[in-house]
């Protein structure tokens, strides 16, 4: 089935009225999201504040597009709750003539492609903004009132079982967390014959990094900073460089080491990850280097442990705020409690997380595809509702 294809001034009015700002009254400000995510409140101001005296009124339904900002979808219908929200005059409100076209099939079909690609083709690629005329003379397909309250009705009773997915696979990804927890927690709480320790006992170096300034250019060694510490692990990408003399031959990485996040925001500092690669670096000012007495410790399980959830108990107890950042030192480092079982022990225990880790991240990686799955659903329903295919 393919239906009429109609300009949308044949369906839509341009409503260009003004009025004038008093400084007296508070007014909500709203804007637009980009790629047609919708129209939400900016902010809420006295009159005083507002320069441009001379605003326009939205109301419920109103078709807004964004001057500047349309070619990267920067319209929507008005919500009502922004019902008598105000926008400048880089903005065109359209009433909509509801006889003939339902604001809801507008605003599905402002968000495929087909309509996107009208926006973006309009006038010069110079020139980014869009007028009045350009709105109207867009194309939308317009089948009978009772037609699109039919194809609305159908787009959303797909939109919510999408959306039931999406809530299934969060709600997979949060149990999954919780076992991992879950499992690290059971593993590492010492038993009542095992004697708790503090991590310095088994620590044979701990320092602070390079202060030096880091280049962009691959002048010599790479320096490691806080965000190349992700999800327990060491990712060697957006790297700075420093030139070899200015690097104490002490702050060279090992195999081995651990590299623990020491100030951030309190959900990231501490959390840690094993320096396992061939690659010479040194390391940020941001960071602590610890070394391990290997005859007596497994760096990747002590790792586990610092980014398990008895070790961030611990660290979180410890954080102290400084200058809106939150901070956890060497000296508080040292004295975590840990217990660490003989040295086979910990081998099994490391090669058993290794298995559990690795079946996460191939979850993890299915979850990801089975995301971007999801994210293309919409798109096709859209596209086939237009075309009269649902």
């Amino acid at each position: 089935m393919s239906f009429p294809m109609v300009a949308l001034g044949e369906v839509i009015k341009h409503r260009n009225q003004f009025i004038q700002i008093d400084d007296l009254e508070n007014y909500k400000r709203c804007r637009v999201q980009l790629h047609a995510q919708g129209i939400v409140l900016r902010d809420i101001v006295l009159g005083a504040e507002i320069k441009t005296k001379k605003q326009q009124f939205c109301r419920t339904g109103d078709f807004l597009v964004a001057e500047i900002d349309a070619k990267v979808g920067g319209f929507g219908i008005v919500p009502p709750e922004l019902h008598d929200s105000i926008v400048s005059s880089h903005y065109f409100l359209f009433v909509i003539d509801e006889t003939r076209l339902n604001r809801r099939f507008l605003d599905y079909f402002i968000r495929t492609p087909y309509f996107c690609e009208q926006v973006t083709a309009q006038g010069s690629t110079n020139y980014a903004a869009i007028r009045p005329a350009n709105v109207l003379s867009y194309k939308i397909p317009l089948p009978p009132l009772a037609e699109q309250r039919r194809i609305v009705a159908r787009i959303e009773e797909l939109a919510a079982k999408i959306e039931e997915a999406r809530g299934l696979r969060k709600k997979v990804g949060e149990e999954i967390e919780a076992l991992i927890a879950s499992v690290l927690s059971s593993i590492l709480k010492p038993s009542y014959s095992e004697k708790t320790r503090l991590l310095d006992d088994y620590i044979v170096d701990i320092r602070y990094g390079t202060s030096e300034k880091c280049s962009d250019e691959e002048i010599g060694p790479a320096v490691l900073r806080m965000g190349n510490i992700q999800n327990g692990q060491i990712r060697f990408s957006q790297l700075k460089y420093l030139e070899p003399e200015n690097i104490e031959p002490d702050l060279y990485l090992g195999k081995g080491d651990i590299l623990f996040n020491r100030t951030n925001s309190a959900e990231l500092v501490g959390k840690c990850g094993i320096f396992e690669s061939d690659l010479k670096c040194t390391f940020a000012s941001y960071l602590i280097r610890v070394r391990l007495d290997v005859n007596r410790a497994i760096p990747k399980l002590v790792a586990f442990y610092i980014n398990s959830p008895l070790g961030r108990k611990y660290i979180t107890s410890e954080i102290k705020q400084q200058c809106g950042q939150a901070n956890v030192n060497s000296k508080k480092l040292k004295k975590m409690p840990i217990v660490l079982p003989p040295l086979p022990e910990q081998r099994r225990i490391v090669a058993y997380l290794d298995e559990l880790q690795a079946k996460v991240d191939a979850l993890r990686r299915l979850q990801a595809e089975t995301g971007a799955e999801m994210d293309a659903l919409m798109p096709a329903v859209l596209d086939k509702a237009f075309k009269g295919e649902i």
